[in-house]
């Protein structure tokens, strides 16, 4: 009996035991990831850092985060001076067609100028801070002449087309009159494109817009003077603003795109000079920027 009796008193110290050991091991992976079970909503952020010069990474980062229900409203953290035409209004577009399913909101770093003020316009609200650079509404067109250095080098040119302007903007000659009078007319054009959809985007009449785009920058201040933006807030504001636009009283969770990972060579090596190498065939590929205070080949 005595026998029995210890088994059974050991029998239950083991039960006990093991128990402790799983309610403590619970409780500490409760408080590891306490955030994770009480935070149902997210909100996703995208950042839009430097130069535009590719809208598809930024197009399918909203779309993915547009497909997500647990992403409850979408923040664009913008620090650009802007960039090609064409991918800023690809961007712009896109965050207009996300705003008919999810709450998109613009939070303005340093600097969102020109073609990254042109895609925060799109947002359903603008959070800048009071330093903020951004307007810049305009275009700029830039075309390298090498022609006098390589009439130095005494490398000469010939090149035949098919028509009067088809070698327009070659670095090898200037400009002709008819040439710059169409280019200039082009941008003149895409200006107009600019100025509608910053009017759509931020629900002003078109003519309020017209009278400052000539391509001068405002701080975040004015630019909240002139209704270009919402209000003076830093990012943290912001998540605070799409909060509220979407009901949010908890605490949230901020998604990010994932991040590739690279070795310490590739970005001594890769990153930085993959970069350097997109941001130039950008520029060479698309002369038409929306774009402030342009470095035309970097």
């Amino acid at each position: 009996m005595k026998t029995r009796a210890k088994t059974i008193v050991w029998a239950l110290g083991i039960l006990v035991g093991a128990i402790i050991v799983l309610s403590v091991s619970a409780y500490l992976i409760l408080a590891i990831f306490e955030t994770d079970f009480h935070i149902q909503d997210k909100i996703g952020v995208i950042p839009i850092k430097g130069p535009i010069v590719s809208s598809e990474p930024i197009i399918s980062q909203l779309v993915n985060f547009k497909k997500d229900k647990s992403i409850k409203a979408i923040i664009l953290r913008i620090d650009s001076p802007g960039g090609g035409v064409g991918p800023s209004q690809e961007i712009y577009r896109e965050v207009i067609k996300t705003r008919e399913e999810k709450r998109v909101i613009a939070s303005l770093g340093g600097i969102a100028a020109s073609g990254a003020y042109y895609i925060a316009s799109a947002a359903d609200k603008i959070i800048a801070n009071p330093g903020t650079i951004t307007g810049s509404i305009g275009v700029v067109v830039n075309f390298l002449q090498l022609h006098e250095l390589f009439k130095k080098l005494g490398i000469g040119f010939e090149v035949i087309t098919s028509g009067e302007f088809k070698s327009m903007g070659s670095p090898y000659r200037r400009l002709t009159d008819k040439e710059r009078d169409l280019i200039k007319n082009l941008v003149y054009e895409i200006k107009e494109q600019f100025i509608a959809d910053v009017a759509k985007g931020r629900n002003l009449p078109i003519e309020d817009v017209a009278k400052i785009a000539d391509g001068r920058i405002f701080t975040g201040s004015q630019a909240k003077r002139l209704n270009l933006l919402d209000e003076l807030g830093n990012f943290q504001y912001a998540v605070e603003i799409a909060k509220k636009l979407v009901g949010i009283k908890k605490e949230v969770s901020l998604v990010y795109p994932p991040q590739k990972r690279f070795r310490l060579l590739d970005l001594i090596l890769g990153r930085y000079r993959d970069r350097v190498k997109e941001i130039i065939e950008g520029t060479l590929n698309s002369p038409f920027q929306y774009r402030w205070n342009p470095i035309p080949y970097p």
